[in-house]
């Protein structure tokens, strides 16, 4: 029996900084038990994407999934709990269907809610009779949808909630979460029945290559590692930040969880998909971290795919034909990116790809023009070559008087890298999305400054004193003349621990040409909560501290 480890999970802000344009969060320090395998956690950071599947019985009042129960009124949870089970017949369902499309969109995995907070079983459980068998549709969704995804070659995964409403309801107890009397250590029969259902599911749908705990995961994550050693815990053993990508690359495997729209479960008024455009981004912006990307969709209570998520995820898919190899099996450069020029490394470290990101999407690149990039982070060697992922570099159509040819040659100020966009992609001529560059056999250039946030000093009637730092990681570079330093700021009171809805809020920057430690003033609202980070303007690049809470 292999004995259980303990990971301290550190955000790491030195080494791998972050430039111009970011956006997201860093999580805080924590340590985090694992026994995860090591191979196959390199495994599943190879794998790079997935497929997140919200669905439940209340998809049929297009509501949040699950935490509308969270301080209903007992009538209410009374009438979820026995007339939903009744309607519940999903005869558009085609888990064949679904699983074409995710091969052809790219994921490499899947997860699936077998059970959300509300209690209700997407399988077949002799555990309670608040299941699937017990509706009108009575087949085994769970089943199903394993069945369909490995026939496509996609890797299953099982998204579990420790939490259960329905047990809260049962037993006369206050629906809610995070909060201790509710927690299974502090109920013997929700932790009963969580170990029976976990073991079901463990032992009777085949192998599971991945196990998603909503909730706490102690005394349930050992019963997946002795059940099948090879499965990768996730939440419950990485860090998994939700609706937000970390402000600064992570060590190891960890997995960011986010929305093909604004919503979890199926909401067909409120939801807004996002486009493909700013999922394919969000993709880029993990990989250049080393996170993987589980990317949520909503079934409809018919089981279909709402069909705008469909429109998103071919477009997303078609991206993803060309660009694969830039996110399978990649690891992050020295630093993410300069400026709009975002970066994947290969794993053996023979290939690096530079994805073009430009946030003006209103100019994009035409077909046939040839575009030059100077990168200050990347060095040639003499067997450094160049070219474009998908295309040939040999011809642009219809116009033979044009070279395709791409370049690049090493001057003192940088990399040089000329490319044309040659391929044609659309009718229209437009390609919106991203276009990959592929180095081969390059060295790194440079190395960018630590940036760490400290924490906050506590001053009087409640104003608080930020505080943060940089220092050169390199000896030769002990001063940046113009780089100013500053802190961005945001509200996360009353949030999940791990979501993040609200944007940051940059607070006025100071000059910091020298390595130092550096302040400003804030006063929080009384009883919010907060959380903040360092950043440094380089005159190179922008660079963000790990996130810090503070009240």
């Amino acid at each position: 029996m292999r004995r259980t480890s303990v990971r301290k999970i550190w955000v790491r802000t030195l080494a791998l900084a972050l430039l111009s344009g970011i956006s997201g969060t860093p999580l805080q320090p924590q340590t985090i038990q694992t026994d995860n395998r090591p191979e196959r956690l390199e495994w599943f950071r190879d794998q790079a994407l997935g497929l997140f599947i919200h669905w439940s019985i209340d998809s049929q009042l297009g509501l949040i999934i699950s935490h509308s129960l969270a301080g209903s009124s007992r009538d209410y949870a009374t009438r979820f709990y026995e007339e939903l089970p009744k309607t519940f017949k999903p005869t558009a369902f085609d888990p064949d269907g679904m699983a074409r499309l995710a091969k052809l969109a790219g994921f490499r995995y899947m997860v699936f809610t077998t059970k959300h907070h509300n209690g209700f079983c997407m399988w077949q459980t002799a555990t309670t009779p608040f299941n699937i068998g017990q509706t009108p549709y009575r087949e085994d969704i769970t089943k199903q949808l394993l069945t369909s995804f490995r026939a496509q070659g996609i890797a299953t995964g099982l998204y579990f909630s420790p939490d259960d409403f329905h047990w809260l309801y049962e037993n006369n107890k206050p629906i809610q979460r995070l909060v201790p009397q509710v927690q299974p250590k502090a109920n013997p029969g929700l932790m009963q029945l969580d170990q029976q259902q976990v073991t079901e599911l463990m032992t009777k749908y085949g192998p599971i290559a991945a196990v998603f705990f909503d909730g706490e995961a102690a005394g349930l994550r050992d019963i997946v590692w002795r059940a099948q050693p090879d499965t990768v815990v996730t939440r419950g053993a990485l860090e998994t930040p939700e609706q937000n990508v970390p402000g600064a690359p992570l060590p190891g495997a960890w997995e960011a969880n986010m929305t093909v729209g604004s919503a979890w479960g199926y909401q067909p008024t409120d939801d807004v998909p996002k486009s493909a455009d700013e999922l394919v981004r969000t993709l880029v912006h993990v990989r250049s971290r080393g996170g993987n990307l589980l990317l949520n969709i909503s079934p409809t209570p018919e089981g279909a795919i709402p069909q705008e998520q469909e429109d998103v995820l071919r477009t997303f898919g078609s991206w993803m034909f060309l660009n694969g190899e830039a996110i399978y099996g990649t690891r992050p450069w020295v630093v993410t990116n300069e400026q709009d020029l975002w970066f994947t490394r290969s794993k053996d470290k023979h290939a690096l790809y530079v994805i073009v990101d430009e946030k003006d999407r209103t100019a994009a690149w035409k077909r046939g023009a040839r575009r030059e990039f100077v990168l200050k982070t990347v060095r040639a060697t003499p067997n450094t070559e160049v070219n474009v992922l998908g295309q040939s570099d040999e011809l642009v159509e219809y116009r033979p008087e044009l070279s395709a040819k791409s370049s690049v040659h090493q001057e003192a100020d940088g990399l040089h890298v000329s490319v044309v966009r040659a391929q044609r992609l659309r009718d229209s001529d437009r390609w919106p999305l991203p276009t990959v560059i592929r180095l081969t056999d390059v060295e790194e250039a440079f190395q960018p400054p630590a940036v760490t946030t400290l924490p906050a000093l506590h001053g009087p009637q409640g104003s608080v004193m930020l505080r943060g730092s940089w220092s050169a990681q390199a000896k030769e570079d002990t001063s940046a003349a113009g780089a100013e330093f500053g802190f961005e700021v945001r509200n996360i009171t009353g949030e999940d621990k791990q979501s993040r809805l609200h944007g940051w809020e940059r607070l006025p920057k100071q000059p910091a040409a020298t390595p130092g430690t550096y302040t400003a003033a804030f006063t929080p609202k009384l009883g919010e909560q907060y959380e903040y980070r360092s950043v440094l303007v380089h005159p190179l690049l922008t660079l963000y501290g790990n996130a810090v809470t503070v009240r």
